[in-house]
């Protein structure tokens, strides 16, 4: 028997930080509960986070996690587009992170920083001409989405498809819902592959679709949901890291001068938004394959775990003054905003390059940013993985 399960109601999405501190107050994991269907243990403290994010006794294994939810509530995880190296563990997941790991080492990322530049400063010029807009919908959600698909090969013509086709996949949606935008990426994912086996170009996917390495090779299922993966995390997160960033420096005008006054903080700054307000607020589905003690609570053999990214990042015990956003707090704390162990986040260079480059050239190109209307009136995206502002609107000028 469970003990009554923590409900986290619709509250928690707009300020999750207000439940976390709670939680890292009394410090055990809990019993908690997003709806009636499913049931989890939540890890809020970062020693106990950082612990379980590399302890091979949780399971990602995406068949093995649908058998355990009740009344067909995981049947995302029924999807061919979900069977990707994120929901597996080794000796797959190592076969198909060896894959792709040096498309997104630091050097090679490094070379994409003049088109991502590029990228920016179009739509920066479009932010200019009209001098207010929503910042995700005019510039944080548009720049990631057009490198990714650049790096994969999607032509740009259908890029524009891709956000409508992701977005019920990290948010709340119907189960129509996503077993439309599933069969449609699917479908689009499907020709794309076989027009880059046919006629490969000098892109990533196509690299995917011909790649032997050590003898290996991607099946069709794995080259699906490996394309998709990449799309989703390339994109999403991103997208969430410049539009946190850029209001946690709105909200503290003090630390925007520090940065405009020291563009050095820079690769600092980027740190802190990923601490202080990361991309990801509970990290992706993790379950017992035996039982596992974290302090005084047994979690049986079989229970799903939802570690808390957001909660881990504010812990006192590991960061002083965790509340407190320092853009000159220095990296040796160790967030958990891009995970731990071996599903730590392959894109992360890619996302810390595209961060720097969105908000340091945004800084660069208006001397005056505000939010255009009342704080009180944003809001958060209701989706328990992603932390994101379903509108961020602001007004620039010289």
């Amino acid at each position: 028997m469970h003990e009554e399960p923590f409900r986290l109601g619709r509250e928690f999405f707009q300020d999750p930080h207000a439940t976390y501190r709670d939680l890292l107050t009394e410090g055990r994991v809990r019993y908690a509960s997003l709806s009636s269907a499913f049931g989890f243990w939540l890890v809020t403290r970062y020693a106990d986070a950082k612990a379980l994010l590399s302890d091979p006794r949780l399971s990602k294994d995406s068949t093995r996690a649908k058998e355990l939810f009740a009344d067909g509530a995981g049947q995302v995880y029924g999807l061919d587009l979900f069977a990707h190296m994120l929901q597996t563990d080794p000796p797959d997941h190592t076969r198909l992170r060896r894959l792709v790991n040096k498309a997104f080492t630091n050097r090679a990322v490094a070379g994409l920083r003049p088109r991502i530049e590029q990228i920016t400063d179009s739509l920066l010029d479009d932010l200019a001409a009209v001098g207010r807009a929503d910042l995700i919908e005019s510039f944080a959600s548009p720049l990631p989405i057009a490198v990714i698909c650049e790096i994969l090969g999607v032509p740009a013509d259908d890029q524009a498809k891709f956000r409508s086709w992701v977005i019920p996949f990290v948010a709340a949606a119907s189960p129509d819902d996503v077993r439309t935008a599933d069969e449609e990426m699917r479908a689009y994912l499907t020709a794309l592959i076989a027009e880059k086996r046919s006629e490969p170009t000098k892109d990533l996917l196509s690299d995917l679709v011909h790649v032997s390495d050590q003898g290996d090779q991607l099946s069709g299922p794995e080259l699906l949901s490996m394309a998709f993966l990449l799309l989703v995390a390339g994109y999403e997160t991103t997208v969430n890291l410049i539009g946190n960033g850029v209001l946690a420096l709105l909200r503290h005008p003090d630390r925007l001068t520090a940065l405009r006054s020291d563009p050095s903080l820079l690769p600092e700054a980027v740190e802190e938004f990923l601490r202080y307000d990361g991309s990801l607020n509970l990290a992706t589905l993790r379950f017992t394959t035996e039982p596992v003690r974290v302090d005084e609570v047994e979690i049986p053999a079989g229970e799903f775990v939802l570690i808390s990214l957001l909660a881990a990042n504010r812990d006192p015990r590991q960061f002083p003054d965790p509340d407190r956003f320092d853009i000159t707090r220095g990296t040796g704390g160790g967030h958990l905003a891009f995970g731990h162990g071996i599903h730590y986040c392959v894109g992360a260079p890619l996302a810390r390059l595209e961060a720097q480059v969105a908000i340091g050239r945004l800084l660069d190109k208006f001397g005056a940013i505000e939010l255009d209307g009342d704080p009180a009136d944003l809001r958060w995206r209701r989706s328990p993985v992603m932390h994101g502002l379903e509108r961020l609107p602001i007004r620039v000028g010289s």
